[in-house]
């Protein structure tokens, strides 16, 4: 329950203190007085999105501070708890407004963002707006009222996830699908590159190797022949054969002379030798440098028929590897794709049950809950003057979603032998205010330590049939807390609780005041909503009578 309300700063409205009771509050007051900115100030609290500029005029900051009693059991006690929040039977909000935009909050003295104000503001507050009966105007909302009152949110969290696993089956199947049929499409292409690099079966850095070797077997051929000229010099019919002859010449020509050729044979003898080493040396050269022609040949056969396919497509030498496995796996998912695409089938088809079950017990709950929920409405009609309106929840097959396959829609006749319609069609202005608080009420029967705040929910109502909503708003707030913003005296006369709005200039600036009236300033403020600004004797005397 709201226990108090301080705001200070906030629009036209620069110091507010407020102290709220249990029952039906009403909140009355001139149009433009400053309703709606009490409205806005308390959203602000409780993190609601709402204005972009509250701060009052010249001042450097707002703030508004809000109690509620928290009884034991409520559910703010868990938002609390999970937040790490200090808990307790007293609750309390304070937010602050700088007048740069930047918003700061508190509960409990805790600093907390605006997210867990929403979150606990859920458990603590629930407002009807004036203009709530524009959201019954359109069928799309009317699935989540009947949801509301069903509580099948177990039951549509359930069919989200197997519908998002239904649509992920389906996703899945046509890519499937898609891959495949591209697959085909150059499966002639595949087999004929597959076998082509199998064939061929190049391997990374053998097209560099094969370009080493095939420019040294080009070159030994030059060199061999070098070589070769080289030993024909050195060899029979070369140096070694006129070393020979001159060794034969000089060992006869030295029985004639003595020892003066002695030394000139010895070193002729080693220079043999040596020459002999060296032939010995360049015929080992000739025959490493021997290869066959053949291998040249198929050398450059295979090199050309690398580059060739490295051309051919667009790839580089060393990456044709790579790209034959990349082609040979294509071709692979080509051939058991037909059986990927059995097993996705299977999958959606698995999906697609388990989505029909889950949108069936959906179904099923909704129209068990639409008879409960036309046979509480109906129930509600009757004290608002209503009684012979007829009130049916149509639940009938729409287009499948991840919330079932239901469309719902709210359907009156408003009289006897009337033809029935859509709200839309069929209620006027102070009819659809009345269906609006007949559904609050019911959604909101079993909801307690809650405040319901209803802003001008007797709009387009007024004598007897405003009278009739005053006494089922008083009926609601028993043994609870309803604050109402109205312009209705026969619901302002049945407030146990009556706070006036009224606008004032001070210092040549605008404020608003919130003031708590007793019985004898009721009669006044109730006479004025019957008159109007003149209020006379005959006025005070109606007032009195609505009072009772």
């Amino acid at each position: 329950m709201l226990r108090s309300l301080e705001i200070r700063d906030m629009l036209i409205i620069d110091r507010l203190d407020l102290v709220f009771q249990p029952g039906l509050n009403v909140l009355t007051g001139e149009t433009g007085a400053g309703k709606s900115i009490l409205l806005d100030s308390l959203g602000f609290v409780l993190g609601w999105r709402g204005r972009a500029e509250l701060v009052r005029a010249g001042a450097d900051q707002g703030e508004v501070v809000a109690e509620f009693d928290l009884p034991d059991g409520h559910p703010a006690h868990a938002i609390l708890e999970d937040a790490g929040l200090p808990g307790g039977n007293e609750l309390i909000l304070r937010r602050i407004n700088r007048s740069d935009g930047r918003k700061t909050a508190w509960i409990n003295d805790r600093r907390v963002s605006g997210e867990v104000l929403r979150r606990l503001s859920e458990t603590l507050l629930e407002l009807h707006g004036q203009h709530d009966d524009r959201g019954l105007l359109d069928p799309k909302g009317h699935r989540d009222v009947l949801d509301l009152f069903a509580g099948t949110e177990t039951l549509r969290v359930k069919t989200r996830k197997t519908w998002s696993h239904m649509t992920g089956a389906r996703k899945s199947l046509k890519a499937a699908q898609i891959a495949l049929e591209e697959a085909k499409a150059e499966e002639d292409f595949l087999r004929h590159a597959v076998a082509e690099l199998d064939k061929l079966d190049p391997q990374p850095g053998e097209e560099a190797e094969l370009d080493t070797r095939r420019r040294m077997m080009q070159n030994a051929e030059k060199v061999r022949a070098d070589v070769s000229r080289a030993h024909a010099a050195l060899g029979n019919g070369g140096a070694e054969s006129a070393m020979s002859d001159a060794m034969r010449w000089l060992g006869d020509a030295a029985a004639e002379t003595g020892d003066t050729l002695e030394a000139p044979v010895a070193a002729l003898e080693r220079a043999m030798n040596e020459l002999a080493d060296s032939i010995d040396g360049v015929e080992r050269s000739l025959e490493a440098l021997d290869f066959n022609p053949h291998e040249l040949e198929e050398l450059e056969e295979r090199l050309f028929a690398i580059r060739g396919l490295a051309r051919k497509y667009n790839v580089l030498p060393d990456e044709l590897g790579a790209y034959a496995e990349d082609l040979r796996a294509r071709l692979t998912a080509l051939d058991a794709g037909e059986g990927d695409i059995a097993a996705l089938t299977a999958d959606l088809k698995e999906a697609e049950a388990a989505y029909d079950a889950a949108a069936e017990a959906l179904t099923a709950a909704r129209g068990k809950s639409a008879k409960k929920l036309d046979k509480a409405v109906m129930g509600e009609l009757a004290p608002l003057k209503m009684e012979r309106a007829v009130f049916t929840t149509s639940v009938a097959r729409g287009e499948a979603g991840p919330d079932g396959r239901d469309a719902v829609e709210f359907v009156v006749a408003t009289n006897p032998g009337a033809p029935s319609g859509s709200l839309a069609k069929i209620a006027s202005g102070g009819e659809l205010s009345r269906f609006l608080l007949a559904l609050k009420v019911c959604l909101t029967d079993d909801v307690s330590g809650m405040t319901l705040i209803f802003d001008e929910i007797d709009r387009g109502v007024g004598g007897a049939t405003a009278d009739a909503v005053g006494r089922r708003l008083k009926a609601l707030a028993e043994g609870g807390q309803v604050l109402v913003v109205t312009h209705s005296p026969q619901v302002a006369a049945l407030g146990a609780h009556h706070w006036q709005v009224a606008k004032s200039v001070k210092n040549g600036q605008t404020l608003s005041r919130v003031v708590p009236l007793d019985d004898g300033e009721r009669v006044d403020e109730v006479a004025r909503m019957i008159s109007g600004d003149t209020v006379t004797p005959e006025a005070r005397a109606a007032a009195k009578a609505l009072m009772g």
